[in-house]
């Protein structure tokens, strides 16, 4: 007989009872969704009846709050817009809006940090950080939502549907009360490229720190020019040049050229040796010049040097991040050197030896390095058989040969006197082979 767990009967009660307070919760937030678009346009009235139409919905965002709370309403009345503080609103429901007060004496102006919905969210480019992919609002959905101070009409959902874009712009009779199923939820959203300048992104961009690069790579090749200069400048910069790395040439090469030279050649700096001078050779050459000329001497002499080999020779796409060591090193100092260049973590599947002279005289693997005594020589780690080298001039289809014949996962570059000046890793070679890599995302939807 199988052993079952035995359960009291309180942690079961308190279980269900949190269950059904979930459960209530989300059908409270589905019931109660309200469509911007729906809004828009319906009668105001107090208690004399109509008084204005409906213009748009004003919320504040600090870059704290996942779900913005609403602030207020923007009611035409007449040839005047006016403003209604939401304090001052009885109901909202999908074709109507009730105030409690009789008069409506304030005109509306905008204030640092507040956002019209409509205008400023609906029909711009968002980025939906779950499902990795840039959006354009065609509906926004605000609800009741319950707070310590009492219930707050927030804004908990976005429609990016052809359908309902369809339903916005089409005539009145073919809106109807929108589809929760449909809204990808809002805190799932960073909003990107406003037109209002001074508001600011959620400021723990938690979604954004735990993208891979290849994902922040495809938000910033969908995003617009605006939009992804606001997202690189929310990135660490080492995550940002790693996502510059996984970018098409084209974008990438786009993206350099909108942005100030000087933070251009910050983010070439930062990225792998290889990367960027494929970048650098995509430029015309008075543009790549105009970035070296930025560049600190030692990364600009080092940058050009790689720019003097062809693309398609070994030299061309090697990458210049080695760990070297000489034969009578213990192998505790090399092991310091690669914690040092764990930053270059990828570049790096060994380390080269070399005599006083410089000269190589063969790899040893990380494996090799990871289980040797601390004191053991690096000489012990040598093996007998010929290192496998290839020279700086050598094509692709010869590097790509010594890799099948030697069946290393590398092969290092030497120049005219042995003497190593990069790696190309298997990934480089199918990376020239294959340069072209797809990636597809899916939009997560509000539960």
């Amino acid at each position: 007989m199988a052993f079952r767990p035995s359960l009291s009967p309180a942690p079961i009660r308190n279980a269900r009872h949190h269950h059904r307070q979930r459960v209530t919760a989300i059908r409270s937030v589905r019931e109660s969704l309200v469509s911007l678009a729906g809004l828009t346009g319906a009668p105001v009235l107090n208690q004399s009846g109509e008084i204005g139409r409906l213009q748009d919905v004003v919320a504040r965002w600090d870059g704290e709050e996942r779900y913005p709370a609403v602030t207020g309403l923007v009611v035409q009345i007449g040839r005047r817009r006016a403003f209604v503080p939401i304090d001052e609103v009885r109901r909202i429901s999908h074709g109507s809006v009730e105030l409690r007060a009789a008069r409506v004496d304030r005109d509306f102006a905008r204030r640092e940090g507040e956002v019209m919905l409509g205008r400023d969210v609906v029909d711009h480019q968002l980025v939906d950080v779950d499902g990795v992919q840039v959006i354009r609002a065609a509906d926004l959905y605000l609800a009741i939502v319950p707070g310590a101070a009492g219930p707050v009409l927030r804004l908990v959902g976005v429609d990016v549907s052809a359908q309902t874009l369809l339903r916005r712009l089409g005539p009145k009779r073919w809106r109807r009360v929108p589809t929760p199923e449909r809204v990808i939820d809002w805190a799932a959203i960073q909003p990107f490229g406003s037109e209002v300048r001074d508001v600011r992104l959620r400021a723990s961009n938690e979604g954004l720190r735990r993208l891979r690069p290849g994902e922040l790579a495809d938000l910033l090749e969908d995003l617009g020019r605006d939009a992804r200069q606001e997202l690189l400048a929310t990135l660490e910069p080492e995550k940002a040049a790693d996502a510059l790395e996984e970018m098409d040439p084209e974008e990438l090469g786009a993206l350099l050229r909108e942005t100030p030279p000087q933070e251009a050649a910050a983010l070439l700096v930062r990225m792998e040796p290889d990367e960027a001078v494929d970048a650098l050779r995509d430029l015309d050459r008075p543009e790549r010049e105009e970035l070296l000329a930025h560049m600190a001497e030692d990364k600009r002499a080092h940058l050009a040097r790689i720019l003097h080999y062809q693309e398609d020779r070994a030299g061309g796409f090697m990458t210049t991040n080695l760990v070297t060591a000489v034969p009578d090193e213990p192998v505790g100092a090399v092991r310091d050197r690669l914690r040092a260049a764990r930053e270059h973590a990828g570049d790096i599947d060994g380390v080269a030896v070399v005599d006083d002279d410089g000269m190589f005289l063969g790899d040893v693997s990380l494996f090799h390095v990871a289980v040797a005594a601390d004191d053991a020589d690096v000489a012990a780690l040598l093996a007998e058989r010929e290192p496998v080298t290839v020279a700086a001039e050598a094509q692709l289809n010869e590097v790509a040969e010594r890799l099948i014949d030697s069946r290393h996962s590398s092969v290092v570059v030497v120049d005219d006197q042995c003497r190593p000046i990069g790696r190309i890793l298997a990934d480089d070679v199918l990376d020239a082979l294959m340069p072209e890599r797809g990636r597809r995302h899916f939009p997560r939807l509000l539960q």
